[in-house]
């Protein structure tokens, strides 16, 4: 088996240990081994599964919204004390947006959080398997290409 990472360029995965994009690549190409000798039907169960799975970046807005409502029905009700959270929790997300880390991420990748792009990737990969794009060339219309993609 192949070892190492593919080279994305994304802010998230910079920002990973190795160690742990190895083991999401390396159970990435697992998936797609299984999948090469699967029916059509099972790559389109998987496909479906694929469009509803949360991101990283839909779990972060989530996570972080949801402490930052938190810290102002706390801090209204209980203590003025909480709206630290709200405040911390809006510092963390603005770093993240501008750096592309912030302290939960480690704990989301480690939960099996994925980037879009590696998502979409998975996505683009099992099409392929499937043969969406067999019939699209370099000389193809643009609306055969994007056909073709948007399947």
């Amino acid at each position: 088996m192949e070892t190492g990472t593919v080279n994305i360029k994304d802010r998230v995965r910079e920002n990973t240990p190795e160690n742990r994009n190895i083991k999401m690549d390396a159970a990435l190409m697992e998936r797609l081994k299984k999948y090469r000798n699967l029916s059509i039907y099972e790559i389109n169960l998987r496909l479906k599964k694929l469009e509803k799975e949360w991101d990283i970046e839909r779990a972060l807005e989530v996570n972080a919204s949801s402490l930052a409502i938190s810290g102002i029905v706390l801090g209204t009700i209980v203590s003025r004390k909480w709206f630290l959270l709200s405040f911390f929790v809006s510092v963390f997300l603005l770093h993240h947006g501008v750096q592309g880390w912030c302290p939960p991420i480690p704990v989301l990748r480690a939960f099996g959080y994925r980037t879009r792009q590696e998502i979409n990737e998975e996505i683009y990969a099992l099409k392929a398997i499937r043969g969406d794009f067999d019939n699209i060339s370099s000389t193809s219309e643009p609306f055969d290409l994007l056909a073709s993609l948007r399947r």
